[in-house]
């Protein structure tokens, strides 16, 4: 209990810290773009027209929020993390508990860090990570749909009991799940990417032997788990779009966003447009040629 307490201090924190950055890019991914490019510089030193970055759009926010807009949605995201951090406890413990207790009845057990066991213990993060976003989804929609009130400046999420009063009148129960199902899918493969990808390298690639393995191990985990994140960002574009499509607010209506029946027809749309990656970088953003933006309409080239 004592753990799972320092957990859900531990993560409110980071979330309270880390909450600018996502506010930042929700707002991106949707497509919202207020400041026109500037012409800078890539990582070659050659000049190009870039979008503005991190810094100037958080000042662009202070400018007509205060610095209090850069935490619009915190609250529900608070209780989604809170909640998740719990479930995802109970859920992983009772799994652990049952694996035990299979283990018990049979003469076998993996050995740690075999295949096996890599596979077993996913499953059992799997398990509990799935259940942690179910049941924290309708917190993950409002967290965004207070975010995307920025665009249009509306004010019809404005609290976590109110919110979840206006989204089951004006879309019942599946309101709270819109976009669960891509974020699902993205959690389970980064999951199952990382783990496999750790597995090989920790087995093929790092000598037992070696000085600092441990380090070393973790460390690729580290690195297999942002790999993975890379790949799978495309499903976390498509769940949060799909979260405030057609939702009766600006940023989830054209000229921000086509409405999409399904999510795949989303994935669809943005891979047509190239723009799958939309959000995936805060800095160094280099504006594509003959894109159009819904801020201004003005055809950037």
């Amino acid at each position: 209990m004592a753990d799972t307490c320092g957990q859900v201090l531990l993560g409110s924190g980071l979330t309270v810290l880390s909450h600018p950055l996502m506010y930042i890019k929700v707002l991106v991914q949707v497509g919202h773009e207020p400041l026109p490019p500037s012409i800078g510089r890539n990582l070659f030193g050659r000049q190009v027209y870039q979008l503005p970055g991190l810094f100037a759009y958080a000042k662009h926010i202070i400018k007509i929020d205060g610095k209090a807009g850069l935490f619009n949605g915190l609250a529900p995201r608070l209780c989604a993390g809170t909640i998740g951090t719990l479930v995802h406890s109970r859920v992983l413990q009772r799994c652990q508990d049952a694996g035990k207790y299979e283990v018990s009845g049979t003469s076998q057990k993996a050995e740690e860090g075999s295949l096996q066991h890599v596979v077993n213990e996913t499953t059992k993060e799997m398990i509990a990570r799935s259940c942690a976003t179910i049941v924290t989804h309708p917190f993950h929609v409002i967290t965004l749909r207070c975010m995307v009130q920025f665009i249009g400046r509306e004010t019809k999420y404005s609290g976590v009991f109110d919110s979840i009063v206006t989204v089951y009148k004006n879309e019942g129960v599946l309101g709270f799940f819109a976009g669960l199902i891509p974020r699902l899918l993205g959690d389970v493969l980064s999951l199952w990417i990382c783990n496999m990808l750790a597995h090989l390298v920790n087995t093929y690639a790092i000598d037992d032997s070696m000085s600092h393995t441990g380090e070393i191990k973790n460390c690729s985990q580290a690195v297999t788990g942002f790999f993975a994140s890379m790949l799978t960002y495309p499903f976390v574009l498509v769940s949060n779009l799909m979260a405030v499509n057609n939702c009766g607010l600006a940023g989830g209506l054209p000229p921000y966003a086509s409405i999409y029946p399904t999510w795949v027809d989303c994935w669809r749309h943005l891979s047509l447009e190239g723009n799958m990656s939309r959000g995936n970088s805060l800095f160094f953003r280099k504006l594509p040629v003959g894109k159009t933006y819904a801020t201004d309409q003005k055809r950037f080239i």
